[in-house]
């Protein structure tokens, strides 16, 4: 059975060897413990619920999920609820010197959907998040 859970590729994963747009690390990863890390950078000091679930939408479509991201985030005092805004309450952000990685192969952004030869994924210490384009990577940061 452990053969069955090989990797398909024949050697480590480098920046350009990324084929198709399934994310390993990412399927492994707990998308509400994504979406609290993400949510805990938001650079904006606030939002309303829409723009907060854009972001999270990135992680997961599912509604209950995302409730539970967003109940989550705030339990831990990353983000407070009110009147349909949400408000950051830490100085969190995404460095894109640090925090950002571009990798070339064939993507689908995981925001709009387009498919993009060059992905930005963001180093989460939950998972590797992405890939976006150029103009989603931004959003998805709060940098526009």
């Amino acid at each position: 059975m452990a053969d069955d859970e090989e990797p398909a590729s024949d050697g480590p994963a480098t920046d350009d060897s990324a084929s198709d747009d399934a994310d390993p690390a990412q399927d492994d990863a707990d998308p509400v413990e994504v979406g609290v890390e993400l949510l805990s950078k938001l650079e904006h000091p606030e939002l309303t619920v829409a723009e907060a679930v854009d972001r999270i939408e990135t992680v997961t479509t599912h509604p209950a999920t995302t409730r539970k991201i967003l109940d989550e985030a705030e339990k831990r005092g990353f983000i407070e609820r009110e009147d349909g805004i949400v408000k950051t309450t830490g100085g969190g952000y995404v460095s894109f010197q640090s925090e950002v990685v571009t990798k070339e192969g064939d993507f689908s952004c995981r925001r709009c959907g387009a498919s993009i030869s060059t992905g930005y994924f963001i180093e989460l210490d939950a998972a590797e998040h992405g890939a976006f384009g150029p103009e989603c990577i931004r959003k998805v940061t709060g940098r526009d």
